[in-house]
């Protein structure tokens, strides 16, 4: 079987690759935990010379690794250019950051001394998505390797030329052979990989309806998961908001990536008061946006990544505007070669429409009017998903405690929703569990480890809490 890269906005396949067999997969696998079992003995500093060197080869090379992005899933030049600097910024943060964020924890108790250290679990299985190729791997292999780790990627099966570009780097960089391994394998190849006994967790970033497969199968075989799945995030813009920002912002946040991102904004709830202005305003700056030739800098949208993805966005336009939704700008495939969609505002989307209910993957824009702010909120929280949100109001001290109410991983007040290395990132709800970046994430592919050094200690004689002696008692049994 083969793999092909085909380029989005010409639709010619750019090469064609080999897919690995079962058993040359079961060898990766085992060559990458035989790496694991030397890694972990390194030091923070034999790590971090390795994770820095990447960083390195991702900003000196950042040229070629954009024109990969760009040429296999259609990602607009700028906006890949960025993507390679995030990540050799994520690389430099959890080289730093790793030894203060997987320190041993110290803690009192009857013990001589009680800590809590941070053990890496072994070879992390990665199955990773097509939009942001690079971002979302670099997102989790900087902390995972840092954590003494190895690290196996099952990559999106349109983006081959990415996903080897990357094994490439950290081999560029110096990682010991078989440390980090691309596997090419189809979807149906995932459920074998998952069960292989020398894989010690999963991380995906995908849809909600992958992520139920992946999690039963990982839980069959009780391996830690972080589950990064779908979002419908709500851009929520009270009466009082600067409606100038705040619809340049929404452009921007609907339309970064062609729309193709779990954190795009894709629902626009505007307190009544404001939603036409908002909505004038939201139209004029969508009608701005440059559609076409990915690799050309003043592009701003790109093609859909594959046609299927095409397809389904103008089914979820068409049926919602059949069912009263109007279109104030786009609605409707562009004509000719490449997968491009006009960018799209709809207006008058009630909730039981697709553009509402279904996650929209691509650059339509679902504008819907709430009485007021506990109405806009009320209507935020009526999705399944529960990944990123955006908040828009000048009464920040108020927003703070909406933002409270909002049934989501992150609330982004007055800007737009962005991963950042310093900071947790996840969802909840059909949006996933666990968490990648921050200290939360290097923790979560880790052991965490209570270790306790006797004997113990006398307790006190005399005033000792209830707590204190069932602690005792507890330790003795």
């Amino acid at each position: 079987m083969t793999m092909q890269s085909i380029n989005p906005a010409t639709e010619e396949v750019l090469k064609s690759f080999d897919e690995v067999s079962p058993t040359q997969a079961q060898e990766s696998l085992e060559r990458a935990h035989d790496a694991f079992r030397a890694w972990r003995q390194t030091s923070f500093g034999e790590r971090a010379a390795r994770i820095q060197a990447a960083g390195r080869i991702l900003r000196d090379q950042q040229s070629r690794w954009a024109g990969l992005i760009t040429a296999e899933m259609g990602k607009p030049i700028t906006e890949a250019e960025a993507e390679i600097t995030k990540c050799a910024w994520n690389c430099d943060f959890y080289a730093e950051q790793a030894p203060q964020f997987l320190a041993d924890e110290h803690t009192e108790t009857d013990a001589r001394e009680s800590f809590v250290a941070f053990q890496p679990l072994g070879v992390v299985l990665a199955i990773m998505p097509w939009n942001f190729p690079f971002w979302q791997v670099f997102r989790f292999a900087a902390p995972a390797l840092m954590a003494g780790n190895a690290a196996v990627l099952k990559h999106a099966s349109n983006v081959p030329q990415c996903a080897l570009a990357i094994e490439e780097i950290f081999t560029q960089a110096g990682l010991p052979g078989g440390l980090f391994k691309t596997l090419l394998v189809p979807g149906s190849g995932v459920e074998e990989l998952i069960g292989d006994p020398h894989v010690a967790a999963v991380t995906l970033t995908g849809s909600s309806e992958v992520g139920e497969r992946v999690a039963s199968t990982a839980g069959r075989h009780l391996k830690k998961q972080v589950l990064e799945l779908g979002g419908s995030d709500p851009f929520i813009i009270l009466a009082d908001a600067d409606l100038d920002a705040a619809a340049t912002t929404a452009a921007r946040a609907r339309n970064q990536n062609s729309g193709q991102s779990c954190i795009a904004a894709k629902r626009f709830i505007v307190e009544e008061a404001a939603a036409d202005e908002f909505t004038e305003k939201f139209a004029q700056a969508v009608k701005k946006l440059q559609v076409g030739d990915p690799s050309r800098r003043e592009t701003n949208v790109g093609p859909l990544a594959r046609g299927d993805l095409r397809e389904a966005l103008a089914r979820q336009v068409e049926e919602s505007v059949s069912e009263g939704a109007h279109a104030v700008v786009g609605g409707s495939p562009l004509e000719g070669k490449g997968y491009f969609y006009q960018p799209t505002v709809l207006d008058g989307v009630s909730l039981d429409m697709p553009a509402f209910r279904e996650e929209t993957f691509g650059p339509v824009a679902a504008v819907l009017r709430a009485r007021d702010a506990d109405h806009a909120v009320e209507i935020a929280n009526d999705t399944e998903y529960g990944l990123g949100s955006n908040l828009w109001t000048r009464d920040t001290e108020r927003a703070k405690q909406l933002a409270r109410r909002i049934e989501a991983g992150s609330v982004f007040i007055n800007g737009m929703v962005a991963s950042d290395p310093r900071l947790p990132f996840g969802g909840i709800k059909r949006s996933g569990y666990g968490r990648e970046l921050g200290a939360y994430g290097i923790r979560e592919f880790c052991n965490i480890q209570t270790v306790w050094v006797g004997p113990a200690r006398e307790q006190p004689a005399q005033g000792q809490s209830q707590a204190g002696q069932a602690g005792a008692k507890s330790s003795a049994e």
